[in-house]
């Protein structure tokens, strides 16, 4: 009995200490985990607290020049075709028309007188001018200038029309579609005005001017108008 005891002993104080070395180490391992810093929180976040933002050194897009608000606007190909048909549409009406109406006498003609003769090539055309009594018109073949029968035969019926106080220097015809548009100008001296002539005055000129226009078929005109530098004479 004494025996056991003697082994039992010792065998105790063995395990107490195994024991209590146990607990000891067991603290200590805690310790050191709790006391262990998180693995790489702080180690990560540190550096981007520093870096500065990478977007504010970039260069502002407003300084960025914009290339194409500085070049000129080059037009469409339609609108350059709209351009040029608008241009030659313009240079069309201002070309005169051949076929409905024929252009004489753009500038004024001077009066001519009795003993003047028509120069170059001649083509007989009938005239037409009052009797003494402004009753009828009585015709005559006269020859004027082949290339501008018309005004020539204007200019026959119009010759010694001064008398002193009515004065005519210069005038224009113009035929378009049919019509014929005789413009008359006064000589600065006359004294007396177109719308001034008596019924046997306006009968001898106005008269003699639209039959000796409408009365030669060649011409084509249907019509006579006149005027005083543009103006309608009201008759």
């Amino acid at each position: 009995m004494n025996a056991e005891k003697k082994y039992i002993l010792p065998l105790l104080i063995a395990v107490i200490t195994a024991s209590v070395s146990s607990c000891a180490s067991n603290p200590t391992a805690n310790n050191r985990s709790s006391e262990t810093p998180a693995p790489t929180a702080t180690e990560n976040t540190a550096p981007v607290d520093t870096i500065p933002p990478v977007a504010s050194s970039a260069t502002p897009s407003s300084e960025t020049p914009e290339i194409s608000n500085t070049q000129s606007p080059t037009p469409s190909p339609s609108v350059a075709k709209l351009r040029e048909k608008t241009r030659e549409e313009a240079q069309e009406k201002t070309k005169p028309s051949t076929s409905n109406s024929s252009k004489i006498g753009v500038s004024y003609s001077a009066i001519p007188s009795a003993a003047q003769t028509p120069r170059g090539k001649t083509t007989e055309v009938t005239v037409y001018t009052s009797d003494s009594q402004c009753q009828e018109l009585v015709p005559q073949k006269i020859p004027v200038s082949a290339q501008a029968p018309v005004v020539g035969a204007v200019g026959k019926v119009l010759e010694g029309r001064d008398n002193g106080d009515f004065s005519l220097s210069g005038y224009r015809v113009n035929v378009n579609n049919g019509i014929a548009t005789v413009d008359l100008r006064l000589s600065p001296n006359s004294k007396r005005i177109l719308t001034s002539l008596s019924s046997c005055e306006q009968f001898a000129l106005f008269g003699s001017l639209r039959k000796t226009l409408t009365s030669n078929s060649q011409w084509n005109i249907k019509d006579v108008r006149f005027t005083e530098k543009g103006e309608e004479i009201a008759l």
